[in-house]
């Protein structure tokens, strides 16, 4: 009984803080990645590090909700993204979801830009078999702002970024378990295609994509500073 009521407050909490529903259509979680990048570098000083961005080698973007009543309850969904020659690739679908115990009362809704520095972290978000964050991937928290220099080298496979509405203190990824939503991708694209296919840039993005993948070539312009022109350098020391 506390099971259903847990998960009645999640659905519940979605719908007031106006978030898509756990495991909701795909084109509800590829909209809400875009909202999410935006909101993220709405902030400069709060903002992912473009340097990050720019050589990130894809992204993972994802909603998670949690709510407790004595036991809690936690379910997101998302999308993946692989950088390809031309830019981006389309989004593939992917979702968690787990139960835990102790005496938790509260709900929260988290927001996750998860920033892939490696194809080995590429390659693990887009197979069929589940990947455990900070098991076989290693996971970091990342410095935030925009002034953060590209010569800082990744010392985690994933890095993630976080902005939460609620009463917990926060979600932490660690030991969160990913997996592909096949079936999923498959409604969104038309037909069966694998999350390697999609990341890689094999498959073609959707029309409904094209709002998240503008936003995301948009990482990859480097902003003129004030007083410095296209193609000119800076002469600061």
């Amino acid at each position: 009984m506390r099971t259903i009521y847990v998960l009645m407050a999640i659905l519940m909490l979605s719908v007031m803080l106006g978030v898509p529903p756990v495991y909701a259509d795909m084109q509800d979680d590829v909209d809400q990645a875009a909202t999410i990048i935006e909101r993220f570098q709405a902030v400069p000083e709060k903002a992912i590090p473009q340097a990050m961005l720019k050589e990130a080698k894809g992204l993972a973007i994802m909603t998670v909700i949690k709510a407790g009543f004595g036991i809690s309850g936690r379910g997101g969904s998302g999308v993946v993204v692989g950088r390809i020659m031309s830019g981006w690739s389309g989004p593939s679908a992917i979702g968690t979801g787990g139960a835990g115990f102790g005496f938790q009362i509260g709900a929260e809704v988290t927001e996750f830009v998860m920033v892939l520095n490696t194809d080995a972290a590429v390659k693990a978000f887009s197979q069929d078999a589940n990947v455990t964050l900070g098991g076989g991937i290693s996971v970091a928290a990342e410095p935030i702002g925009r002034h953060v220099e590209a010569a800082v080298t990744p010392v985690a496979a994933v890095y993630t970024y976080s902005r939460s509405q609620g009463l917990f203190a926060g979600i932490s990824l660690e030991g969160t378990v990913i997996g592909t939503r096949n079936d999923v991708n498959a409604a969104y694209y038309g037909r069966s295609v694998s999350a390697g296919e999609i990341v890689s840039g094999k498959v073609a993005p959707p029309p409904g994509a094209k709002r998240l993948l503008q936003l995301l070539a948009k990482t990859d312009v480097t902003p003129v500073r004030e007083g410095v022109r296209p193609g000119s350098r800076s002469h600061e020391p």
